[in-house]
């Protein structure tokens, strides 16, 4: 057997689980952790039960246990046996079995004591799916409260290890690992965003090949990118230099022909991500980083996690690098330029961060746990796990406490998202096929939104590429048929109710339910009260119901991209217990006015809508509150003056209400509601006076005390009252300067002197004064002169204090 660097620590970490039970071990990618060390834990005798080992890939999986089969000289299933989504390879045999991360949940769910596991160990922990985070947390449990006989073991190859071993109360080693430098090579300038990912990749291939020796190794996000680039290369390559895809869907055996050397020539491996530290592939020399990776994601636009490309992060391109300095000094080619790498993040964030928390939480409510009570590296941010619980209530799965029903438990058992496993569960068998095209990207490309045509292609590709001119993903659509199988076994001999893939649709959305609203643009409204707009070109823009299958994920107005047709009558069938009446009495930012109707709603769309012509007038009332929230309270110059007078007597110190704006409209349902009626839209709303309903807020002994304290009018001199404004720095009177004849005394409100602004017969400013004996014995004389030539009708004393008050011109001839 060679001889590989993680031999060296092997002792030390087979003490540390011997004493403890527990460990971290830290080991770089090529070190040997996943092939050595499960089969030393059995050489030692560590443990009698199994030993389970988590892998995060499928391809990682077999061929990890292939690779320690090989080893003892057995085939797969023997000593070392493997399980991972549709297929098996174990034995009662078995004593190392390597599984993918929810089989071990599953694992854990039938059997929380985990009879017959003797050792859990968690493979390339550092990539924080959120399965390996949720698994570790419930051995975590299990080990605390179970089975203190459980081994646990994370390994990992980039982490900081520290919190784990925290977490695990647990030692942490580390293994050296041995590797060969690596030397980097940037883009000079860069891609040109006219160019395409695959051509731009393939270029850059094509630089490695004539600049190096030996094997090379391409990062790729995807199957598709990988096809495209594989397309664009084979003109381009000597004739010595052969292409082995690897990707996560591929048959076992080209996965295989992609790790082994090649006999003769080079080898030019173009894999995603799965290359990074879960498989060995053996002379490799060059590395050529396309610096991109796919992550789940939550999607807001399918309801549901789905991969996403991403710019790698650094973590992930020194990871990728070091594939060249496995056997020699290697060179890593980078599609990116010097500059743009310092703009990488760090790290890729634990997919407990980012993605869909539905699955989560019904695994929790299933175990019986809040996310409080779990050991999480990382826990799950508190708002998106509310939104999965609500998404989980809303398909029957918990209950109004949140715990889980007797559906939910179903659908837990079902390997799909809880969307679909409700679809599945309700529909049986016959909804395997869209189950399965919903959990995967869109085969068709150019297709118009209706769902119909996938559906279509699944059943007859022959004759769906004969009709319709869409590009098909072949290799997703043949994803999509295994799929499908595999769903039907899952799905067993339950017979749900015949129903339409429209009707299917409606079982895994029900939120997604959506009424084309009135208008020329295909708005929709959906039942879970968000908004969708749909390409004006696309043959379904018409459709009056429809069910969103996908969406851009637009918070604000989502673009339908999958959608399919839905009969009321199906809608009624299935939602018979949810559709009901509702009397509607709201404000309309729209119509700017009280709406009153009455609706057949499912949800937040009205199947049928009827004018409520008898709405209660307390109703209207109300609604027309949020009408006045929206508009704003607008006061007339008495109703100002009265609100002025009011808080200048507060600020005096009499016990008056609050008439500030803000409080105004915080009590608005105290003082205005009962002088609402008849008041049902903006147009309505800016005649109303306010005054009557503002002095209704004081009482007569608070009336009484304001009059006296903060009078609302001044008498002038001819006995006539006119308003006192208060709004301004100083209360302020506006008066014909004729009027004030005869007045001595400066006028006053309590101990504060009025503003007095006198007026020409013309009703203009022709003084403002604090001092009216001042101004009479002073600049009145000057005024005097200006006004008796402009008015010389109008009397004009030489001494105002001594002559009678007048608002009366002289008569003519006088």
């Amino acid at each position: 057997m060679d001889h590989l660097p993680i031999d060296a620590v092997l002792p030390e970490l087979i003490s540390a689980l011997r004493a403890r039970g527990r460990a971290v071990l830290q080991a770089p990618p090529g070190a040997g952790k996943t092939t050595r060390v499960p089969l030393a834990m059995l050489d030692v005798g560590l443990t009698e039960g199994r030993i389970v080992m988590l892998e995060p890939r499928r391809l990682a999986a077999r061929a990890a246990a292939t690779r320690m089969a090989e080893t003892l000289g057995e085939a797969p299933g023997e000593t070392v046996g493997y399980r991972i989504r549709g297929e098996s390879k174990t034995s009662k045999a078995t004593r190392i079995e390597v599984v993918t991360e929810g089989i071990l949940t599953r694992m854990i769910q039938s059997d929380p004591e985990l009879a017959g596991v003797g050792a859990v160990i968690f493979d390339e922990f550092h990539e924080r799916s959120l399965n390996a985070d949720l698994g570790l947390a419930l051995c975590l449990e299990i080990a605390g409260a179970l089975r203190d006989d459980l081994i646990l073991l994370a390994m990992s190859a980039t982490l900081d290890a520290g919190p784990v071993g925290e977490l695990m109360q647990a030692p942490v080693i580390t293994s050296e690992g041995r590797s060969f430098p690596v030397e980097p090579r940037w883009l000079e300038r860069s891609v040109p965003k006219t160019q395409r990912f695959e051509q731009a990749m393939a270029d850059l291939i094509v630089q490695a090949v004539s600049e190096t020796q030996g094997g090379l190794l391409a990062f790729l996000p995807g199957e598709g990118e990988i096809r495209r680039t594989e397309s664009v290369l084979k003109s381009r390559l000597p004739k010595e230099v052969t292409i082995r895809p690897l990707f996560g869907a591929m048959e076992f055996a080209a996965q295989r022909a992609a790790i082994r050397p090649e006999e003769q020539g080079r080898k030019l491996v173009l894999a995603t991500s799965i290359a990074e530290t879960s498989l060995t592939i053996e002379d490799i020399r060059v590395v050529v980083d396309g610096g991109r990776a796919r992550r789940a994601r939550f999607d807001p636009g399918s309801g549901m996690s789905r991969l996403v490309t991403e710019k790698v992060t650094r973590a992930e391109a020194t990871q990728r690098a070091g594939r060249g300095g496995r056997v020699a000094p290697g060179i890593a080619y980078k599609l990116w330029t010097r500059g743009e790498e310092g703009a990488l993040h760090a790290f890729p964030p634990a997919e407990i961060e980012t993605a869909d928390l539905s699955g989560l939480a019904l695994e929790l409510a299933l175990w019986g746990a809040t996310p409080e009570d779990l050991p999480f590296l990382t826990a799950p941010h508190a708002g998106a796990f509310a939104e999965a619980q609500a998404l989980l209530a809303m398909l029957g799965a918990l209950d109004s406490e949140g715990r889980i029903t007797r559906h939910g438990r179903q659908l837990a058992r079902l390997p799909l998202h809880p969307r679909l496993a409700h679809m599945l569960s309700l529909a049986g068998p016959e909804a395997a096929p869209l189950a399965a095209l919903l959990a995967e990207r869109d085969p068709l490309r150019g297709a118009p939104c209706d769902l119909s045509y996938r559906l279509e292609a699944l059943r007859d590709l022959r004759r769906f590429t004969e009709s319709r001119p869409y590009e098909v993903t072949r290799a997703a659509l043949e994803r999509i048929k295994q799929e499908a199988r595999r769903l039907t076994r899952a799905a067993g001999e339950t017979q749900g109710a015949r129903l339409s893939p429209a009707a299917q649709a409606a079982l895994a959305y029900p939120d997604r339910i959506g009424l084309r609203r009135k208008g020329d643009a295909p708005r929709y409204q959906l039942s879970g009260g968000k908004g969708a707009v749909m390409d004006g070109a696309d043959p379904l823009a018409q459709t009056r119901l429809i069910v969103v299958t996908d969406t851009d994920g637009n918070p604000r107005e989502a673009r339908i991209r999958q959608a399919i047709p839905i009969a009321e009558s199906e809608l009624r069938a299935l939602f018979e217990g949810q559709i009901v009446w509702q009397d509607v009495c709201e404000w309309s930012k729209r119509d700017r006015r009280v709406i009153a109707r009455q609706q057949e709603r499912l949800g937040a769309i009205a199947l049928d809508d009827r004018q409520w012509k008898d709405a209660p007038a307390e109703a209207v009332s109300r609604a027309m509150l949020d009408g006045v929230r929206e508009l704003g309270i607008p006061l007339s110059d008495a109703a100002r003056r009265f609100c002025a007078r009011v808080e200048i007597g507060r600020a005096a110190g009499l016990d008056l209400p609050d008439m500030g704006p803000d409080a105004l409209m915080a009590e608005a349902e105290d003082w205005l509601l009962p002088f609402l009626g008849g008041v049902k839209s903006a147009e309505d709303w800016k005649r109303l006076d306010l005054l009557p309903a503002l002095r209704a807020r004081l009482d007569w002994g608070q009336m009484q005390a304001l009059d006296g304290s903060v009078p609302g009018r001044f008498t002038t001199p001819l006995g006539r009252e006119i308003p006192i404004d208060y709004s301004g720095e100083h209360p302020e009177i506006t008066l014909r300067i004729q009027e004030m004849f005869g007045q001595r005394s400066h006028p006053m409100v309590g101990k504060l002197p009025l503003r007095v602004t006198l007026l020409s017969p013309a009703r203009r400013p022709v003084q403002t004064t604090m001092d009216l004996p001042g101004f009479w014995a002073g600049s009145y004389a000057d005024v005097r002169k200006d006004m008796k030539a402009q008015y010389p009708r109008h009397p004009w004393p030489e001494d105002p204090r001594e002559a009678d008050p007048t608002l009366r011109a002289k008569p003519r001839g006088t």
